[in-house]
């Protein structure tokens, strides 16, 4: 097994010796910039821990790593121009950097370019990698599209929301371990607790960066603080809030998103207060801590050894610790 730096950094080397700068400069410049802004490379990591865990050789992950990374980063260039938003990890969005048009037409790109990448598995893998692909990409634009409608909503529940998170962001966290179990060639068993294991650790990683959008460090978080409050998101802190009893709160905080004022220091404060004050803060943290312990639960039921299982929880317990 290698240490999580050590995947890091050879992915990183992979995916930079795969993207280089090429003609028409303006179709893959955005690419490169987007793919080298940084961020966790939780996904891919994931990816490459997994296949070792299996006993696969990490390398031949590489290509479905860098995957669904691309994928992952496509994604993010086509819900930033989507939000409007201006900053992703601390530096101008791809189409704020460049153009709507730009962002857009690259984004296509980089999904292409994904597919491509499992052109470099032999026939059987390439159809179980390619399956689960596709299957997670669609899910992504399904949950992509229940996030747009619940903006327009104020009556959106829990479950609604766990749904829409599950799929946009826990189910890439969950085919990137699948993937390394089909790299592996593990079981088919182990390549469903994998998956499940992944996909509770997601929804956990999507919950915590939900309560970081609003009371993270602005120095470490790479995004707006408080960004989902000015996008009038229903995050699990709103949903919690709006689920308090209180009318007041409720009144109030259905008040402060029906209003985009010039200056969002001030709603972003008094969203603050309110979903301290309601108990939607202390709630959303119980549910990481409670999407996490499932995820460990799964670990007891597969067919690796007590070290490995153990490498599975150290991760994901440094990652419910972060605070970016």
């Amino acid at each position: 097994m290698q240490s999580i730096d050590v995947y890091r950094s050879e992915f990183v080397s992979y995916m930079e010796s795969k993207f280089v700068l090429q003609e028409p400069v303006n179709l893959y410049e955005p690419i490169n910039y987007i793919l080298r802004l940084g961020g966790k490379r939780l996904r891919p990591v994931l990816a490459l821990l997994t296949t070792e865990i299996f006993d696969g050789n990490y390398k031949e992950a590489l290509d479905a790593a860098l995957a669904i990374e691309v994928f992952h980063n496509f994604s993010l260039v086509h819900d930033d121009i989507m939000d409007a938003a201006p900053v992703r990890r601390g530096q101008a969005t791809v189409h704020e950097k460049w153009d709507t048009n730009t962002g857009i037409l690259s984004g296509d790109a980089m999904l292409i370019c994904a597919y491509q990448l499992f052109e470099n598995y032999e026939p059987t893998t390439f159809r179980n990698l390619a399956k689960l692909f596709s299957k997670t990409a669609l899910q992504v634009c399904e949950g992509q599209q229940y996030d747009v409608d619940f903006e327009s909503r104020e009556d959106v529940t829990l479950p609604e929301y766990l749904k829409m998170i599950e799929f946009k962001t826990a189910v890439p966290v969950a085919a990137a371990m699948k993937m390394g179990g089909i790299v592996a060639n593990t079981s088919s068993e182990n390549q469903e607790l994998i998956y499940n294991f992944g996909l509770n650790l997601g929804i956990a990683f999507q919950l915590q960066d939900d309560y970081l959008d609003v009371f993270g460090d602005p120095k470490t978080f790479g995004k707006q603080v408080g960004g989902d409050i000015i996008e009038n998101k229903k995050t699990i802190l709103f949903i919690k809030a709006i689920e308090s009893g209180s009318a007041t709160y409720k009144k109030e905080l259905l008040d402060l998103y029906s209003i985009q004022p010039k200056e969002p220091a001030d709603k972003i404060e008094a969203v603050k207060a309110i979903f301290m004050e309601s108990g939607a803060a202390a709630s959303t943290q119980n549910a990481i801590e409670s999407f996490t312990q499932k995820a460990f639960l799964i670990l007891n039921e597969l067919d690796i050894s007590e070290e490995k299982k153990g490498v599975l929880r150290l991760f994901g317990e440094n990652l419910m610790k972060r605070t970016v």
